[in-house]
């Protein structure tokens, strides 16, 4: 019941402090899924690459995102990356149920150094069709960066993230959906 309140208050703000504050909130009131490491997604022999140039202390959007924070697990890792992502896109980002169908689904692997920026983004998985979802995603991914320190957690300094794009080529982090 908490968890409503706090979303009800949210709506009173503005769109987009709702949405960011909405996404939030469904990953408080959700429960937790087991915790992953690096090094259990499985790689296609033949995943193109990106390669990500120097890392960047603010992203693309200057500053609008607070600081992450420091985390302790890959799960925590992988939450605060998925709600950062979609705090970082407002406008090219969904919150509620995924659609059946989706319109295309790409996986990133990404890499990062110890303090959270980004190293390296390998495509793992294409989708067939709206290939251009691929390139969004990589760009919705750099302009939530960086992700926390991560200097405490096991290398590799690896996480992937499934985008579940629907019709509108909107996506949302398979890591919110619970």
């Amino acid at each position: 019941m908490r968890c409503i309140e706090s979303l009800r208050a949210a709506t009173r703000h503005s769109v987009g402090a709702a949405v960011v504050f909405s996404a939030f909130a469904l990953v408080a009131c959700s429960t937790s899924k087991p915790d992953r490491g690096p090094g259990e997604s499985t790689r296609a022999p033949s995943s193109p690459t990106v390669a990500v140039a120097a890392p960047s202390a603010g992203g693309a959007r200057g500053g609008a995102l607070p600081a992450p924070r420091t985390v302790r697990s890959w799960a925590e890792l992988r939450q605060q990356a998925a709600e950062r992502i979609v705090a970082a896109n407002p406008d090219i980002t969904y919150v509620g149920a995924v659609p059946d169908p989706l319109l295309a689904i790409p996986v990133l692997e990404i890499e990062l150094h110890s303090d959270g920026s980004i190293r390296h983004i390998e495509v793992m998985r294409e989708p067939r069709q709206a290939k251009e979802t691929t390139k969004i995603a990589i760009d919705a991914v750099r302009r939530a960066a960086p992700f926390g320190d991560i200097s405490r957690l096991p290398r590799p300094w690896k996480f992937t993230e499934t985008f579940l794009f629907d019709d509108s080529r909107k996506f949302k982090p398979r890591t919110l959906e619970r």
